[in-house]
C-alpha cells in the first residue's frame, strides 16, 4: 500500500550493476507530465483524475496507467514571448528549480502533450480559454502537433491564442531510477479540466482512458487490478486529501519543490522513495481500506 516498488529478477540484476559500478546510466531526457483534474464528490481522495493506459507494445512504461505527457520538442522552447500569458519564464524557474529557457520548453510541453494526449488545450486570451476543441480543424492540428508537422509556435500563432500558464501548477518533479534504459527528468504539473471542454480518447500511445477518483486509481493499484509507477501511485497520494481542483493546485503550489530520484536497495531488492511519499501512502492506504477512522472508499 505504498509507492515502494519491489523488483523482479532480471530488474534487480540489472540494478545492482547499475550501483556496483559495473554499468553507465543512460543520460535522462526532459518531459512534462499533467495531471487534469475535474470536481468529484467532495470528500477526501474523491477528486477525478485522468489516466491513460499504454499499450503493451510501448518501449516505456508499458500496460502502465499514467497522466498526460511526453518528452520535451526542441521547439518548444522558442515560444514568442506575445504567446505567453500568465507567470513568466524566470518565475517558473524559480519555482521548478531550472533555467528560464528550460522552464519556458517544459511548461511548453505540458500544454502541447495534454493537448496532443487528451484534446485538452490550456490556452485561449489573456482573460479567456477555449471553450471546445472537439471540431474536425481541431483534431487536424492536434494530430499535426503529434506527428511534429506543426510547432506549438505555429498553432497558437495560426488560431490567434496564447499559452495560459496561470492555468498549471507544479507539483514537484521524478527522475527515472538509473537502471531503465530510457530515463526521463519529468516535471509533474496540476491543472483542471477547463469549462466547456472534454477529454477525448485521442492518443496514439493509450488503448484505454478513463477518469478515476483518487481514492478509487488508488485501491485498484493497492491491489494490482491497474498498473500504476511509482510516481504516479505517488502523485495520487499526493492529492488525496484536496476537496476541489483549486484545493489541489494551491497545495501543489505550497509545497516546497522537490526532483525525487527513486533509489535502488540492494539488500531487500526494492525501489524506495522519499519518507514523506512512503507515509503519505501508507496512510492513504489504510484510509481506502477502511483501517482509519475515515470515510471508507
Amino acid at each position: 500500500m505504498d509507492p515502494t516498488l519491489t523488483l523482479p529478477p532480471h530488474l534487480i540484476a540489472q540494478a545492482t550493476e547499475f550501483v556496483e559500478g559495473a554499468r553507465e546510466p543512460a543520460a535522462p531526457r526532459s518531459a512534462s507530465t499533467v495531471v487534469l483534474l475535474r470536481d468529484g464528490d467532495g470528500a477526501p481522495g474523491g477528486l477525478e483524475v485522468y489516466l491513460l493506459r499504454r499499450h503493451v507494445g510501448m518501449e516505456f512504461a508499458a500496460g502502465m496507467s499514467v497522466f498526460p505527457g511526453g518528452g520535451v520538442d526542441a521547439r518548444d522552447a522558442e515560444l514568442e514571448p506575445s504567446l505567453w500569458a500568465g507567470p513568466s519564464p524566470q518565475e517558473w524557474a524559480e519555482r521548478m528549480d531550472c533555467t528560464p529557457d528550460e522552464a519556458k520548453a517544459l511548461v511548453c510541453a505540458a500544454v502541447r502533450e495534454t493537448f496532443e494526449e487528451s484534446g485538452v488545450l490550456l490556452a485561449g486570451t489573456a482573460t479567456s480559454v477555449v471553450a471546445d476543441t472537439t471540431g474536425e480543424d481541431w483534431e487536424a492540428d492536434r494530430v499535426a502537433l503529434e506527428d511534429r508537422e506543426l510547432s506549438l509556435t505555429e498553432f497558437l500563432t495560426r488560431r490567434g491564442l496564447v499559452l495560459r500558464t496561470d492555468l498549471l501548477s507544479v507539483l514537484g518533479g521524478w527522475l527515472t531510477p538509473v537502471f531503465e534504459p530510457k530515463r526521463y527528468l519529468t516535471w509533474f504539473f496540476v491543472a483542471t479540466l477547463p469549462q466547456g471542454q472534454i477529454t477525448r480518447d485521442v492518443s496514439s500511445e493509450s488503448d484505454k482512458v478513463e477518469w478515476l477518483t483518487v481514492r478509487e486509481a488508488i485501491r485498484l493499484g493497492d491491489e494490482r487490478q491497474m498498473l500504476l509507477l511509482p510516481p504516479t501511485y505517488a502523485t495520487l497520494c499526493e492529492l488525496y486529501d484536496a476537496l476541489s481542483p483549486e484545493q489541489a493546485l494551491k497545495h501543489a503550489a505550497a509545497l516546497p519543490f522537490e526532483m525525487i530520484e527513486p533509489t535502488f536497495d540492494v539488500a531487500s531488492g526494492r525501489l524506495e522513495s522519499r519518507p514523506r511519499i512512503v507515509e503519505l501512502g501508507i496512510r492513504v492506504g489504510n484510509l481506502v481500506h477502511g483501517v482509519g477512522n475515515e470515510q471508507r472508499a
